[in-house]
């Protein structure tokens, strides 16, 4: 008596058998190029983690109109119980220069002379980023050695020295004029000229 059942197709059984040994084959080159990179990054296991802190938001009412690239050097000294400990430290990082809008903006309209007059608080620095900082000399102390904390005077001090070669250069000239030109060729009306006026700066104690 013949058999009547009808036979399954035997593709589907290969093709789950070629599946399962193209996967074993891949894992296989996976676990080698883990392996590959622990021989390359000294045997160890890396592990990389985030955490994004929001801890203000605010508006900001700022034109920056000087953006300007700044080295200088920074050397840090620390003494401590007769032992001294120094630092040679090349800073560079870019400094943002315009207004802060929110201090004595002005804006008025002369009609009968088709004048707009536009009064802008003095040009100050608005930011400062360290792109980068590279030591080229340390020097630890014999029982004072570097810490995390001077780590981070370094870096505020690396801050502060951009700031005040900042104001050594003059910057808040060009973005003075920077925004003059800016001004004057964006707001404009029909008939009416544009005219930008900066605010006197204040006069610094002890100048």
């Amino acid at each position: 008596m013949a058999d009547s059942t009808p036979r399954r197709p035997a593709w589907p059984l290969l093709l789950s058998l070629l599946l399962f040994v193209v996967a074993v084959i891949v894992g296989r080159a996976v676990v080698r190029g883990g392996s590959s990179l622990k021989r390359l990054t000294g045997g160890g296991e890396t592990a990389v983690s985030q955490a994004v802190i929001v801890e203000q938001t605010r508006a900001v009412a700022r034109l920056v109109t000087s953006e300007t690239v700044l080295r200088d050097v920074v050397t840090y000294e620390n003494r401590r119980l007769g032992s001294t400990k120094r630092s040679l430290v090349v800073v560079t990082g870019r400094v943002l220069t315009g207004f802060d809008l929110d201090r004595g903006t002005e804006v008025t309209v002369d009609r009968p002379s088709r004048r707009i007059r536009i009064t802008l608080p003095p040009a100050a620095v608005q930011g400062v980023e360290i792109t980068e900082l590279k030591t080229y000399d340390e020097q630890r102390g014999l029982w004072n050695p570097f810490q995390p904390s001077d780590r981070d005077t370094i870096f505020a001090l690396a801050r502060q020295q951009l700031v005040a070669t900042a104001g050594e250069v003059t910057l808040d000239r060009h973005a003075e004029e920077s925004a003059r030109r800016l001004l004057e060729a964006t707001v404009r009306a029909d008939g009416y000229t544009t005219e930008v006026r900066f605010a006197e700066r204040p006069v610094e104690p002890g100048r």
